[in-house]
């Protein structure tokens, strides 16, 4: 009988027969044409080949056999043999791997200050894709939150959702770096393999990945772990890319391990991921599978990177229902103006605010599914909302032949005053979106003089221009050459003609105020003259009560004489 899930028996499971394949990735055969990752080599060169380490001589040719008839041809062809050998591997208990992203590896690129770091919303952006593009596979939710690493209390973040898992192959190609399963699968806007080896890497150094999956029907259920770690690697100075993989299926009653070469594979895997892991025990590992039920994937990322001053480039602590970036992105003057204008806050908040951030990162979000981030919902915001004065143009670009190419290509583009421009904040651009996925946020191509242009904003979305790589630019075609120039001369048109119309409907609200003003003025007049009414009326009322109280004293002093003029008649005649 199979053992139970954290039993360390090496003799659970598969055999050597096994034909699945190693957990030890080779990374250097792939098709795309990505830019390969600053963390593993640096920018223009190619990492090298992942190879397996336990084993020599005739059995390392017998697991090469095996691995020959999994793997594409040339994939364990050897690599030159080095001119020395590599120095040993530094003492362990001691840092030698830097904690800031942009001095990792050879990485030529520095973040924007301007703009703000747009890789690290492009590393959450690229997760959210990937757990999206799961409600095809019963996804509803995906969860972003932050763990407390047991081992040494540091901060990590965590990603989960309940969509289809992958399974031990699709697993092991996510965890290939440089393989993009994703990348011309149609209406799909994540990508695994590369893109989410670049977003998970962008956010921290070292990434684990849990995954159940139900296949073959529901019949066949497996969970596999895996772990890409720069600080592994580097800290042991390897020469060769190396991704400990384990997996497991389950049985009747309980999990048992599946061995995609030998069981010494297996335990070296296993004993690599507890080792640079925030996981101390293979149970421990196997908890973490308690909070996905059928099937789900969950990401744990740590070792987060620092910024210059030691401190972690993600904010945790200013807003408990938040992650926020710090730097450049975070521009006080801009959290000032979000909350003095509430309207325009995600344009002033959406560079620093992964909540900001993800609210428009959608034109539209399926009702069955929920994004949650530190356990509050995210609530979309649809741009479109903000504006006043709104204006809707057809774009249709004309090819060669005079026709679009298909219907994709007509853009339906909303342009409008964002509520608070006549405050003149500082907002201006087109937000521009991909396949419903946000692509350039606040685009301004095309700048008035002075404050002219302040406060107009557009939304459209266009899938006939590919985004790039990181999905926060396009790439240079013609396509969006010919875009931009239709954009800028849209934007100038139609900002001068809403210019015109503000124009008017100030004037408009002019002589409204100034007929407000006559009219106050008019009902204040009317005010005090039925006060001076009121008063003169209430003295011609005292008046006339006045004259009335006399005439019933008149009446009484006339009555009284006459009684006694009566009454002395009355004695003389007696």
């Amino acid at each position: 009988m199979a053992p139970a899930a954290g039993e360390p028996s090496a003799a659970a499971g598969g055999g050597e027969g096994d034909t699945e394949a190693h957990a030890v990735i080779d990374v250097s055969s792939s098709e795309t044409d990505s830019d390969p990752d600053p963390g593993f080599g640096g920018a223009g060169k190619r990492p090298r080949r992942v190879v397996a380490t336990a084993g020599s001589g005739r059995e390392a040719e017998k697991r090469a056999r095996i691995l020959a008839a999994a793997v594409p041809p040339g994939f364990l062809d050897p690599l030159p043999r080095p001119s020395a050998p590599p120095p040993p591997p530094p003492p362990r208990g001691r840092r030698r791997v830097t904690r800031q992203f942009w001095n990792a590896g050879d990485y030529d690129g520095k973040p924007d200050l301007l703009g703000g770091d747009p890789s690290l919303r492009s590393a959450f952006a690229e997760l959210l894709d990937n757990s999206l593009d799961e409600v095809a596979n019963g996804a509803t939710y995906v969860n972003i939150d932050m763990l407390e690493n047991k081992k040494d209390g540091t901060r990590m973040v965590s990603v989960e959702d309940d969509g289809g898992g992958m399974d031990p192959d699709k697993m092991w190609h996510c965890m290939s770096l440089g393989y993009s399963a994703k990348s011309k699968v149609k209406d799909t806007i994540g990508q695994y393999g590369n893109g989410f080896k670049t977003s998970t890497m962008r956010l921290g150094a070292d990434v684990l990945v849990l995954s159940r999956s139900c296949g073959n029907g529901g019949r066949r259920r497996t969970q596999s772990i895996g772990m890409l770690s720069y600080t592994f690697l580097r800290e042991t100075r390897k020469d060769d890319i190396i991704v400990p993989m384990i997996d497991y299926e389950k049985g009747q009653q309980y999990w048992k391990r599946m061995m995609r070469t030998t069981s010494i594979d297996w335990q070296t895997s296993l004993a690599t991921i507890i080792e640079w892991s925030p996981y101390s025990t293979e149970a421990e590992l196997l908890q973490e599978f308690s909070s996905i039920k059928e099937q789900g994937t969950r990401i744990i990322i740590y070792n987060l990177w620092e910024n210059e001053q030691g401190e972690l480039e993600l904010d945790f602590d200013t807003d408990v229902n938040d992650i926020q970036i710090r730097g450049g992105n975070r521009d006080q003057k801009n959290i000032q103006l979000a909350k003095q204008f509430p309207n325009s806050r995600h344009f002033f908040t959406y560079r620093h605010s992964l909540r900001s951030y993800a609210s428009i990162l959608y034109l539209q979000v399926p009702s069955v599914f929920q994004m949650i981030l530190r356990g509050k919902e995210i609530e979309h915001h649809n741009i479109i909302g903000d504006m006043m004065m709104k204006n809707h143009v057809i774009y249709k670009p004309v090819m060669t032949d005079g026709f679009p190419r298909d219907i994709d290509m007509m853009t339906d583009v909303t342009i409008g005053f964002v509520k608070d421009a006549k405050h003149h904040i500082p907002i201006q651009g087109f937000n521009v979106y991909h396949k419903n996925r946000l692509i350039k946020p606040f685009w301004r191509l095309w700048a008035l003089p002075g404050i002219q242009g302040r406060g107009v904003i557009g939304v459209l979305e266009v899938n006939f221009v590919e985004p790039a790589h990181d999905k926060q630019d396009f790439e240079r075609t013609n396509s969006l050459a010919r875009l931009e120039a239709r954009i800028m001369k849209m934007e100038e048109s139609l900002s001068r003609e809403l210019h015109i119309e503000r124009d008017k409907n100030k004037s408009l609200i002019e002589r409204l105020e100034n007929v407000q003003k006559q009219l106050e003025t008019a009902n204040k007049e009317q005010e005090a003259l039925v006060d001076i009414f009121t008063e003169e009326r209430a003295r011609r009322d005292q008046e006339v009560e006045n004259q009335r109280t006399k005439l019933k004293e008149a009446s009484s002093t006339i009555q009284n004489l006459l009684d006694q003029l009566n009454a002395a008649r009355s004695c003389r005649k007696n």
